[in-house]
């Protein structure tokens, strides 16, 4: 299988992915301990669908039979564009450009043709963020990085600036070796979070964190006191905790135009968020990430801003 893999290399490589790293598939014990710990303690907030399938997430045999290995992909969104103007809602580096699910899941799924024309009678899965998978703890164990204490993968090369995809494989490839953390006594992201969110090295409590609060919080859930009041000029997302990474210094660029900004926007004007109409909203934000928050959502986070802001006026 040796050279099937560096043809599996050379093939990713060639349809835009930065890195791929592979791991044999095997039960994730220890893992879904702490992730059963994380669930128990109600750091996943209203995000009930994490507490489902929990036995394809322990182990890939449930999702594909036979499961050999798992391939982890990389993808750099990193664009040189930054964020400006502090009068308007800022949207996080993830999203200023088209969904990442429509990006790279079609690149997935050459790679498993390319992977299934070379063994005609392998079977393959592909998830991009969708399926019930640990992302991170493969990506870890495929030598494609380690989980910062922001909880986020840390690449060498792209920092966090990253997008995982995962294939699942019934070939038995050659495993990469896991790298180790690199974050020694670094404590930037704990230490820079307005939210208190990151409760312990890896340790996200979704309860507090910004990101959750402008994205996957229900349009009528209104957001906590506690984090409106740190809100730091977030529209939709937070980057603090990358932002402040030692590792995100370098400053590596995609070429994929997709995650550029659209109409060079990293922020939005939040008055005109205010007024917007539902028509305006499904146009400006068609096959963007935005779209996950809906308009009732993106409203309710443009009040939130303007009234801090009035108020520290």
């Amino acid at each position: 299988m040796t050279d099937l893999k560096q043809n599996i290399i050379i093939k990713a490589k060639d349809i835009g992915f930065a890195e791929i790293g592979f791991a044999s598939a095997h039960q994730l014990v220890d893992e879904m301990k702490f992730y059963h710990d994380w669930l128990e303690n109600g750091y996943h907030a209203t995000m009930s669908w994490m507490e489902r399938n929990n036995e394809k997430r322990e182990d890939p045999a449930r999702i594909l039979e036979n499961a050999k290995t798992i391939i982890v992909t990389a993808t750099n969104y990193n664009t040189n564009f930054f964020h400006s103007d502090n009068k308007r809602g800022k949207i996080s580096r993830y999203a200023w450009g088209d969904d990442y699910h429509d990006v790279i899941l079609p690149k997935l799924r050459k790679l498993a043709a390319f992977i299934k024309e070379q063994n005609p009678e392998s079977n393959t899965r592909e998830y991009v963020d969708t399926g019930s998978i640990l992302e991170k703890v493969w990506a870890e164990k495929a030598g494609i990085g380690w989980q910062g204490k922001n909880s986020l993968i840390l690449n060498k090369k792209l920092g966090s600036w990253i997008f995982l995809g995962i294939i699942i494989s019934d070939l038995e490839i050659e495993s990469d070796e896991e790298i180790g953390s690199f974050c020694g006594q670094c404590n930037a992201c704990i230490d820079s979070c307005p939210t208190g969110a990151i409760v312990a090295p890896k340790v996200v409590d979704s309860s507090k964190c910004i990101s959750f609060w402008t994205i996957e919080a229900k349009p009528d859930m209104d957001i906590p006191l506690q984090v409106a009041e740190n809100l730091n000029g977030w529209l939709y997302g937070c980057d603090i905790c990358q932002d402040v990474c030692p590792w995100n210094r370098k400053k590596v660029f995609t070429d994929e135009d997709n995650y550029y900004p659209r109409k060079n926007e990293t922020e939005l004007d939040l008055v005109s968020i205010e007024k917007m109409k539902q028509e305006e909203f499904s146009g400006r934000f068609r096959k963007s990430p935005v779209k996950r928050t809906k308009l009732a959502g993106l409203k309710r986070n443009a009040s939130k801003l303007i009234k801090e802001r009035n108020e520290n006026r």
